[in-house]
């Protein structure tokens, strides 16, 4: 069982959680200010190749994050589906980069570290906080002039495991053994051009390299778990859920979520290809059960209103489904109860439903007879809601876990 991310709201409140953030960032700009990241002279240094301490430093916590991030989901402690990767915009965050790079090079400093300099009173700290808040407030008035650009060469959750069509081990070995390679060159460009200033690594630095290796070698051994290794973990509990019938909602009940304006409902159906377009809900999306993981990453990109409900021809496949979703983390993920089958006896006219049953048909096959392949241009396809339909309503909307904010530091 998964232990981390923690859940702060739910374990310490609404204002428990603000608490450890407040802390938390104290001592992050305390760690900051320590280092000298409050001296925008030194900031600026790195630029200059006179003092590389950001880049080692900024460099080191990235990769020491990424290896123990990667460890602890390979070790079945960390969900690492339920951490934030901000989605990639490629151009617009090429551009941003260059940006926020010329800034860091003119101004000092860069978000992170401005609020650092103006909390212990610098005045270039106080100009430069000054400075982001009015370009956040241009921003905001102007985006809209370029919004097809902002929103333009968009990726999703793309990293460069999916880049380069490896594992996540070997991302994180090789991110970290040239990572170690740079810091040892910025070592000697600093003693090229800093002279008699630059500062020798401390002795411990090799030890610590050597360490942090060891880690890394470990996440490519044990590499990452499957989508049933994921599953493994949570069946106890989710497994218990379908014992007791909580996710296997009712057709009526999912006609009511499909026509709530405050709740986006996104159906997959996992039939084969051929049973979709002989019948199918309206708005309802075919989904092979092969691709369902592949898909789970762009499906969790949807709103945090969304709720999921897998159908099938009964729940055969429709809850081997589920059990994908749900190994992934996706939220709000449910059954339509009695399958596609269920929703034409629900819907369908009574005439139809008593002369094209299916007899003796084998699990999990359609259960009426269809001539022709009408796909969602049959009447019950797209029933109309009835105020006076009873159900026992099952779906509890799960808040998805919001996503953090990013930067330098």
């Amino acid at each position: 069982m998964t232990i981390f991310p923690l859940p702060l709201t739910e374990l310490l409140g609404q204002y428990g959680a603000y608490f450890v953030y407040l802390l938390v960032g104290i001592a992050f700009g305390a760690t900051l200010e320590s280092a000298g990241f409050g001296n925008s002279k030194k900031l600026a240094a790195q630029f200059y190749f006179k003092d590389l301490t950001v880049f080692k430093v900024m460099f080191t916590a990235i990769i020491v994050a990424m290896t123990l991030i990667f460890l602890t989901s390979a070790l079945g402690l960390l969900d690492y589906n339920l951490i934030w990767v901000p989605p990639t915009y490629l151009w617009p965050g090429i551009v941003g980069g260059l940006i926020m790079g010329v800034g860091f090079i003119v101004g000092g400093f860069c978000p992170g570290t401005s609020l650092v300099a103006m909390a212990t009173g610098k005045v270039d700290g106080v100009f430069f906080v000054l400075g982001v808040l009015v370009g956040i407030f241009l921003f905001g008035e102007t985006v809209s002039q370029f919004a097809v650009f902002f929103e333009s060469s968009f990726m999703g959750r793309f990293t460069l495991p999916e880049l380069f069509s490896v594992s996540y081990g070997t991302v994180v070995l090789a991110v970290v053994v040239i990572a170690l390679m740079l810091f040892w060159g910025a070592e000697k460009v600093e003693a090229a051009v800093g002279g008699e200033t630059a500062r020798k690594a401390p002795r411990r630095a090799l030890p610590a390299a050597g360490a942090l290796t060891a880690l890394a070698v470990a996440v490519l051994v044990l590499g990452q778990p499957s989508n049933a290794d994921r599953w493994d973990m949570i069946a106890e509990e989710q497994g218990a859920l379908l014992e007791q019938r909580m996710v296997q909602i009712e057709p009526a009940e999912l006609l009511g979520l499909v026509h709530d304006s405050r709740i986006k409902t996104v159906m997959l159906d996992v039939r084969e290809e051929a049973h979709y377009n002989l019948f199918h809900i309206h708005d309802a999306r075919h989904a092979s059960l092969r691709d369902l993981e592949a898909m789970s990453e762009k499906l969790m990109q949807e709103p945090g209103n969304t709720v999921f409900v897998t159908m099938s021809n009964d729940e055969q496949r429709a809850t081997e489904a589920w059990k994908v979703l749900r190994a992934e983390s996706l939220p709000n993920v449910y059954i339509l109860e009695g399958g596609v089958n269920g929703w034409i006896r629900s819907f369908g006219d009574e005439h139809f439903v008593r002369d094209r049953y299916v007899m003796n048909r084998s699990a999990d096959e359609p259960a009426f007879r269809f001539d022709l392949a009408i796909g969602a241009r049959h009447p019950a396809s797209e029933p109309v809601p009835h105020d006076e339909a009873e159900f026992t309503p099952k779906v509890k909307l799960e808040l998805k876990r919001a996503p953090t904010g990013g930067g330098c530091g």
